[in-house]
């Protein structure tokens, strides 16, 4: 299986791929929506993420009429979301590996084992 972050594309393939102009993808990369990686001459090279994520952005324009400042949102928004499903997917972890020590805190107090289990496993979340 190959590593989905791993940069494949050179411009011109994607654009074509997604049938829209390679300015348009420096565009969008301009305004912050998209970061392909580089290479040492200062190729942009995209990852299949990043096609993803292009895809996205482009039904988002075409298919349902959405601005670039709704996208530029929207964008984040599915960011922070996937960060915060990351979040509770560590803590989940972390409560089953120390389950059995989580359940004799909270015999004795419910309340404060589940707080201290969590505080190092949650981080402030920043919306916009």
């Amino acid at each position: 299986m190959t590593d989905r972050g791993k940069p494949l594309y050179m411009i011109g393939v994607v654009a074509q791929m997604l049938n829209v102009h390679p300015q348009t993808l420096r565009f969008y990369e301009k305004k912050g929506l998209v970061r392909p990686s580089r290479t040492v001459g200062r190729t942009r090279m995209y990852s299949a993420e990043d096609v993803e994520e292009l895809s996205r952005l482009l039904r988002l324009t075409r298919d349902l009429g959405v601005n670039l400042a709704g996208i530029e949102i929207i964008l984040k928004m599915r960011r922070r979301m996937l960060e915060m499903q990351k979040q509770i997917e560590d803590l989940v972890s972390y409560l089953r590996e120390n389950g059995s020590e989580v359940t004799d805190q909270a015999a004795r107090a419910p309340r404060e084992a589940l707080v201290r289990a969590a505080a190092g496993q949650l981080k402030p979340v920043d919306l916009f």
